[in-house]
């Protein structure tokens, strides 16, 4: 029998190491090339729906009918959609949504911009950012407002999101008349949404929400007053970014918020006959939404 040395020993015991570690790094290369590539999280996304009446905290977008007066049907058809951009894993993006309105004269679109930063904060998901909104035919309603959010999800409870928009603009979607040169502002106009949603059985989530609109000083000094609005229903999803949406929306104050649907006729002695229309009167209303 041969002896070795242990320099010898070594040598062998290190060649073998070697060649292990090689074989080792061979097959790790080559089941990593086998296993296929995580897909990663798209930056553009987008979405579009039609929906039979656009309610925006709890008030009609489409008032305008025949002769100028309030529409007064339930059917208000719209359709709307929009894209969002992430920048990455850093939490900035952008957007802009889109839908179709009829409640100043001279315009027919909406057109909102929007950008900010989402970040964890302990069991929070937190989002602040900036949206405009935008009336290209009828700049009195542009509004310009700054958000902050926070989410918290649980699957056995489900989703809890609050929500709070403040107006920076001079005004509050026209309802100050400051672009008509009223002196009044509908800055500092606050809302405060409260939502919640969860899956209540496979494919189906229960959706509620409820808002606050705190309008300014000026604002309420037009006989507007500050008021409540909801959103309750249910969501189905057909799979592959399909969903369809039913809900009840509407508001409180209604009164503080008439439009003339019928002048009625005059006799010379007064006018008799006419009717109003309020845009917070409760509405069902059902949506389809793809997503992209």
């Amino acid at each position: 029998m041969t002896h070795r040395t242990a320099a010898q020993a070594l040598i062998v015991l290190a060649t073998a190491l070697t060649a292990s570690g090689a074989a080792l790094a061979q097959t790790a290369t080559t089941d990593a090339a086998a296993a296929p590539a995580a897909a990663p999280a798209p930056n553009l996304t987008g979405n579009v729906s039609i929906t039979t009446n656009y309610k925006f905290r709890g008030q009609d977008q489409d008032m305008i009918g025949k002769n100028d007066y309030a529409k007064t049907k339930g059917f208000k058809p719209a359709i709307q959609g929009g894209l969002d951009y992430a920048f990455g894993d850093s939490g900035f993006y952008v957007g802009n949504w889109n839908s179709s309105v009829n409640w100043l004269k001279g315009n027919s679109i909406e057109m909102d911009v929007y950008g900010g930063y989402k970040f964890k904060a302990g069991p929070l998901d937190m989002d602040v950012g900036a949206l405009t909104y935008i009336y290209p035919g009828n700049s009195a309603g542009n509004t310009t407002e700054l958000y902050v959010a926070g989410t918290y999800a649980n699957e056995t409870l489900g989703s809890f999101t609050a929500k709070y928009s403040h107006t920076v603009s001079k005004d509050y979607f026209g309802y100050a008349g400051n672009k008509a040169g009223s002196g009044l502002k509908g800055t500092n106009t606050g809302y405060l949404n409260l939502s919640y949603s969860k899956e209540i059985v496979p494919k189906v989530t229960l959706k509620a929400a409820v808002g606050y609109t705190n309008m300014s000083s000026d604002i309420r000094s037009l006989g507007y007053k500050s008021y409540v609005d909801y959103n309750i229903g249910a969501s189905y999803d057909f799979g592959n970014g399909l969903s369809l949406t039913g809900s009840i929306q509407g508001a409180n104050k209604k009164n503080s918020y008439l439009a003339v649907s019928n002048p009625g006729v005059d006799y010379g002695f007064g006018t008799f006959g006419t009717t109003y229309y309020s845009p917070n009167k409760a509405r069902f209303i059902v949506t389809l939404t793809k997503t992209l």
